[in-house]
C-alpha cells in the first residue's frame, strides 16, 4: 500500500495535464495514481466528485481505457446525473465515442440483467415492482402478522435489510439476533413473512430492487460466457460513497471485477449513515488490507464550508467513540472566514419554526437566494411546522421527497410544447438561438421576465413560474457545455434527467430530512429539533453503535452548510406545553460556554423537569450570566473550591478523555469541574443539579465521579 498526501508523480501527458488543472496536491495524486486499486478517503466538501471525474478523464485521455469501458457507480440518481454532466463538460464523451456509464448500482444491474436475461433465464425479463407493500401485505396476512400500513413498511424494511445483507429467509432469525435488529414482531413470524413474500413475488414473475443486484451477481457468477462478455466490455470501475456499500452491492462489485483490480473507490467513514439498511464502512476501511498494493489518498481540504462551520463539524465528529483509523479525517477549511454558528433555544416547536422562518426572511433580504437555504430535520413529520411557518411568512419552499419535478403539471405541459416546437424548429436553432426558442415556448406557458407580483406571487403560481424558469436555465446550462445543442438535444437532456431523477434547481427553501440531504449543500442551513429523543432518535438510546450513527448523521447535517449554520431546539412540542425536553447531547461542547443557549438552569434541568430561573445557592438571588449559572453562585461570592479535589478531577478527566480519544472538554468542561469541586455533591440527584451533567453523563461517569468526591470528602 502506498499512502499519498503530497505532490503527485511526474510523467503525465497532455491529457493528464488538462485533467489536473486547478487541483490541489492530494487531488492531483488521486487523479494521476497508477492503474490498479486506488482508495480516496474524502472528507465532506473536499471535492471528491471533481476528483473522480478528473481521474476518469485522465484514464481515458491517457489511453489507459476507452470511455465505453468505464463503469462508474454511485448511490443516487442525482449523483450519477451530476457525474455524467461533469464528464461531458470534460469532453470525455467525444464524437464517435461511447459515453462512460455513470449509474446507480441498481440502474447498472437492471441494464445488465435485461441484456443477459434471455441467455440466463429465457423469455422476456420479469417486470420490476414499483413497491413491495402489496406482496408484503399478502404475506403478513398469511403469517398472522399486523397489516397496518406502518407495520407493512417495517416488515418491508426488514426484508430489504435481509436481502441487502445476503440473508436468506431460512437464516433470517439467526442473522437478526446476531445483528441485534429491532425486529417488527416475533422473529419467526417475520421470517415467515419474508419467505412467503419471496414465494408470492416469484410466482408473479416480478423482481424487487434487491433482486436486481442478486440476480445480476448470480448471472455473472454462474455463467462463464456471460462473465466473459461483461469483462471484455468493462475494464475500469469507479465506486462513489463506498462507505455505504452493502454486502449485496459488494458481491456484485466482485462479480464485475472478476478478479481484476482496476478499481477506484471514494468514501468517508464519518458519513456512514445507512447501517440500518445493511451498509457497512468495513469495505472502505479494509480496502488497503484487501489490496495491499493500493494507492491511498486522503482529501481533507474543505472547499465547501467556512472555517467556522468546519470547526463545528470537527468538534461534532471528534467526540465520536470507537473511530477506526481510516475515519479520522480532520477537515481543514479553505474558504475565507464567515459568521460563527448560531444556537437558539425555544419554548416550543411552533415558536422555533416561526423564528426559523423569520431568520430565513432576513437572509433572503440580504440577497441569499431561497434555493440556497435549507431546513434539515431528523424525521419527515417535523416538516409540517416549517411548511406552515414559511407559508405564513410568504417564503417559497419545496419539500425534498415530495412531488417530483418532472411530474409537475406545468413541467409536463411545457415539455409537450417543446416537443411540438422541435418538429418545426429552423435549422439554425442551435446554441443561443435554441435558448431563445425555449424561452419563447415557455413564455406561452406562463414564463415572464419577472416573477408574479402581489397575491399572485404566492403559493402555486410562484411554484409554476419557478418550474418554468428552471427549465429555461437548464437550456442555458446545456449550451455552456454543448454549444451546438439544438432543441432535440435539449429534449434528450430533459428525458435523461427525468429518468435519472436529476431535476434542475428550483427557487425555494428546501425542507429535507438529514438522510435526504446527503450529497447536497446550501449557503445557509438550519438544523432544527435538536433534542434528545429526536437527535439522537429515541430508539437509538442504549445502543452505542446506533447513537454513534446518529452522531454521524448530525455531522452530515452540519457539513451541508457553506456559510450560515443555525442550530435550534424546543423545550416543548406544543405551545404552552411542559418544557421538559433537553437539548441534544451532541451539542455539548459545541455551544460556546458564554452563549445564552448554553445555560442549564438549576433543578432537574438537563434531566428533564423544572426549568425555573437559576438562583445562587448561597444568597438565593437570580443568576443572569451563564458562568454564574454553571457555578451555582453569584460572581461576587468568593470561590470555596477544593483545590486538591479539583486537581484530582482534572487528572481523572484527562485519563478518561485519553481512553476515549476525545478532547477533555467533551468529558466535562472546566466550569463543570470547578462546580463539582465547589459544590461536592454526594449523590446522583446532586450531580444532575450541576449544569452540564445530564442523564447520559450521569450514566457514563456518575459512579466514578461520586467515588472520587467521597474519597476527597473532608
Amino acid at each position: 500500500m502506498s499512502l499519498v498526501g503530497g505532490t503527485a508523480g511526474s510523467g503525465e501527458n497532455g491529457a493528464g495535464s488538462d485533467a489536473v488543472a486547478g487541483l490541489d496536491p492530494e487531488q492531483r495524486a488521486a487523479v494521476l495514481a497508477p492503474r490498479g486499486p486506488v482508495c480516496v478517503l474524502a472528507g465532506a466538501g473536499t471535492g471528491k466528485t471533481r476528483t473522480i471525474t478528473r481521474r476518469i478523464a485522465h484514464l481515458v485521455g491517457s489511453g489507459h481505457v476507452s470511455s465505453g469501458q468505464v463503469l462508474a457507480v454511485t448511490f443516487t440518481a442525482r449523483a450519477a446525473g451530476e457525474m455524467r454532466t461533469r464528464l461531458r463538460a470534460l469532453g470525455v464523451d467525444g464524437p464517435g465515442r461511447p459515453p462512460v456509464q455513470a449509474r446507480t448500482f441498481h440502474a447498472a444491474a437492471l441494464r445488465q440483467l435485461r441484456y443477459f436475461w434471455p441467455r440466463v433465464v429465457g423469455g422476456s425479463p420479469w417486470e420490476v415492482l414499483e413497491g413491495k407493500l402489496r406482496f408484503v401485505g399478502q404475506a403478513a396476512q398469511r403469517a398472522g402478522a399486523p397489516t397496518t400500513r406502518e407495520s407493512l413498511r417495517d416488515l418491508a424494511g426488514e426484508i430489504e435489510w435481509a436481502k441487502a445483507s445476503l440473508v436468506a429467509p431460512d437464516d433470517y432469525a439467526a442473522a437478526a439476533g446476531r445483528a441485534a435488529r429491532d425486529v417488527p414482531g416475533p422473529v419467526e413470524q417475520v421470517a415467515k413473512v419474508y419467505e412467503t413474500y419471496e414465494t408470492l413475488k416469484n410466482r408473479a414473475e416480478q423482481l424487487d430492487f434487491d433482486d436486481l443486484l442478486l440476480h445480476t451477481s448470480a448471472a455473472l457468477e454462474e455463467h462463464p460466457e456471460v462473465a466473459h462478455e461483461f469483462h471484455e466490455r468493462y475494464r475500469c470501475f469507479v465506486v462513489d460513497e463506498f462507505q455505504d456499500v452493502t454486502p449485496a452491492q459488494h458481491r456484485l462489485l466482485r462479480a464485475w471485477l472478476g478478479g481484476r483490480d482496476d478499481l477506484t473507490v471514494v468514501g468517508d467513514a464519518n458519513q456512514t449513515i445507512y447501517s440500518f439498511a445493511g451498509a457497512s464502512p468495513s469495505y472502505l476501511l479494509d480496502f488497503p488490507r484487501v489490496f495491499p498494493e493500493a494507492t491511498v489518498v486522503r482529501l481533507v481540504r474543505d472547499y465547501r464550508s467556512t472555517p467556522q462551520v468546519v470547526s463545528a463539524a470537527n468538534t461534532v465528529i471528534g467526540a465520536a467513540r470507537g473511530r477506526a483509523a481510516g475515519s479520522r479525517l480532520r477537515l481543514e477549511g479553505q474558504r475565507p472566514p464567515g459568521p460563527e454558528p448560531d444556537f437558539a433555544e425555544h419554548d416550543d416547536e411552533p415558536a422555533e419554526a416561526t423564528a426559523v422562518a423569520a431568520a430565513i426572511g432576513e437572509l433572503v433580504e440580504q440577497g441569499i437566494p431561497p434555493a440556497e437555504i435549507a431546513v434539515l430535520y431528523r424525521v419527515n413529520a417535523q416538516s409540517e411546522a416549517y411548511e406552515k411557518a414559511l407559508g405564513d411568512a410568504g417564503i417559497a419552499y419545496q419539500v425534498r421527497g415530495g412531488e417530483r419535478f418532472f411530474q409537475r403539471t406545468e413541467v409536463r405541459n411545457a415539455i409537450a410544447a417543446l416537443r411540438t416546437a422541435a418538429t418545426r424548429a429552423p435549422d439554425d436553432a442551435t446554441g443561443d438561438n435554441m435558448v431563445s426558442l425555449v424561452r419563447a415556448v415557455l413564455g406561452e406557458q406562463g414564463l415572464t421576465e419577472a416573477p408574479p407580483a402581489g397575491s399572485a406571487g404566492e403559493g402555486a403560481a410562484r411554484q409554476r413560474w419557478e418550474s418554468l424558469r428552471a427549465l429555461a436555465e437548464l437550456a442555458e446550462e446545456l449550451v455552456t457545455t454543448v454549444p451546438e445543442a439544438d432543441l432535440g438535444a435539449f429534449l434528450t437532456e430533459l428525458n435523461a434527467r427525468a429518468q435519472a431523477q436529476h431535476p434542475p434547481t428550483v427557487q425555494g427553501v428546501t425542507l429535507a430530512s438529514l438522510h435526504a440531504a446527503k450529497g447536497l449543500e446550501w449557503d445557509a442551513v438550519f438544523l432544527v429539533g435538536l433534542t434528545d429523543g429526536t437527535m439522537p432518535i429515541q430508539h437509538a438510546d442504549g445502543d452505542d453503535d446506533a447513537v454513534e450513527e446518529e452522531r454521524r448523521l448530525f455531522y452530515v447535517g452540519v457539513t451541508r452548510a457553506r456559510v450560515h449554520l443555525r442550530l435550534s431546539w424546543a423545550l416543548s412540542r406544543n405551545a404552552g406545553g411542559r418544557r421538559s425536553r433537553r437539548r441534544s447531547r451532541f451539542l455539548y461542547g459545541l455551544v460556546p460556554e458564554e452563549h445564552p443557549a448554553a445555560r442549564v438552569p438549576t433543578g432537574r434541568g438537563e434531566n428533564g423537569g423544572s426549568r425555573g430561573k437559576p438562583t445562587c445557592r448561597l444568597c438565593g438571588k437570580p443568576l443572569a450570566d451563564p458562568a454564574s449559572a454553571k457555578l451555582g453562585r453569584c460572581s461576587t461570592h468568593p470561590s470555596d473550591v477544593d483545590e486538591e479535589l479539583l486537581e484530582a478531577l482534572r487528572t481523572w478527566r484527562s485519563a478518561e478523555a485519553k481512553s476515549r480519544s476525545v478532547p477533555a472538554y467533551v468529558v466535562f468542561t472546566d466550569a463543570t469541574l470547578i462546580a463539582l469541586a465547589e459544590q461536592r455533591p454526594a449523590d446522583p440527584s446532586g450531580l444532575v443539579a450541576i449544569p452540564g451533567i445530564g442523564s447520559s453523563k450521569l450514566e457514563r461517569y456518575g459512579t466514578e465521579v461520586l467515588t472520587l468526591l467521597r474519597e476527597h470528602a473532608s
